[in-house]
């Protein structure tokens, strides 16, 4: 007997490489979610719109969302102001662009006394473009009426 030395096979080799499948995957799940989700952040404040037909608005050039909730409390621009605070911030928009629009967001339940309360410091500001935003009622179409 021989006591030479023994021919080994060389096993696997261990892989040096990344395996990026699994990443890209994670990577456009959530890039799809981001997706979905954008359009629903648009505004915070949950709100019960009125429903009324007619033409859908162009947008212009510079508006700012005032949005009135179900407990009166008013936000500009989904951030909570108070009826001090708002009457500036109005003053400071009107004196930097005059002609903001400014876009009203009314909960249904909210009384036509706040909502006044609401224009008319948008008024005393100097803004008089104000546009009220509705919900489409369910058998109008975009751009026509019954």
């Amino acid at each position: 007997m021989a006591f030479g030395r023994l021919e080994r096979t060389p096993g696997t080799q261990p892989m040096s490489e990344i395996n990026v499948t699994p990443l890209v995957d994670v990577m456009l799940v959530l890039v799809v979610i981001f997706i979905l989700t954008a359009p629903l952040l648009a505004s915070s404040i949950r709100l019960e719109l009125p429903r009324a037909e007619g033409a859908q608005p162009g947008t212009p050039a510079h508006a700012v969302m005032l949005v009135v909730d179900t407990a009166g409390q008013a936000y500009l621009d989904d951030e909570p102001v108070g009826a001090d605070a708002l009457a500036q911030r109005l003053r400071q928009i009107a004196a930097e662009a005059p002609d903001t629009e400014v876009q009203l967001r009314a909960d249904t339940a909210v009384p036509y006394g706040r909502v006044v309360e609401v224009m008319g410091a948008a008024h005393a500001a100097g803004l008089q473009r104000i546009g009220f935003v509705t919900q489409p009622t369910d058998g109008a179409v975009q751009g026509t009426q019954k």
